[in-house]
């Protein structure tokens, strides 16, 4: 176990969550958000791909994967990467789990073990209309510091359908 809090275990992701992560993505894709992000592919076989990827890239520093759990049950993820300045935040809870303060909990819990990490700057991008995203992020401290144009889907013409994200940073020192 790498932390525990009041009602939650985080762990490291491991290979055979993977049927647990396609729970959580199916859902994900059923939710009006998921037109904010990137599909994931919840084929048996891409998602246990996938899983293993993460597990093998906790390895390193560049990539931080872990696994949100209520006593047994994997109810969501949190992702780290690398970036030039930063580490960028990702992060997805199945909706069964949504309003409980979870979310806030277990990332509330990983900046201070990032922190021990000698990280200290975390960014995170999501569409401004993701109401309850930017709600956790503020609620996290984080500050919009940006907007961009955001695609991931074209419509019927193959043109993009565009929306606007927000650039959120987090210093954690």
């Amino acid at each position: 176990m790498l932390l525990e809090t009041q009602r939650l275990h985080i762990r490291d992701i491991k290979e055979s969550d993977w049927l647990s992560i396609k729970r959580i993505w199916e859902d994900f894709s059923h939710s009006q958000c998921a037109q904010y992000d990137r599909p994931h592919s919840t084929e048996d076989e891409d998602v246990r791909t996938r899983m293993a990827r993460w597990e093998e890239a906790n390895k390193s520093k560049d990539h931080f994967f872990f696994a949100v759990c209520l006593s047994d049950t994997v109810i969501g993820y949190i992702a780290f990467n690398k970036r030039p300045d930063s580490y960028e935040l990702g992060y997805c809870f199945h909706s069964d789990y949504f309003g409980m303060g979870y979310a806030k909990e277990s990332h509330l819990a990983l900046f201070e073990y990032m922190k021990t990490q000698d990280i200290t700057k975390i960014t995170v991008g999501t569409a401004l209309k993701n109401t309850p995203s930017v709600n956790l992020l503020n609620s996290l401290g984080f500050q919009q510091v940006g907007e961009e144009e955001v695609s991931f889907y074209k419509d019927d013409d193959g043109r993009d359908i565009v929306f606007d994200g927000g650039i959120f940073e987090l210093n954690i020192k």
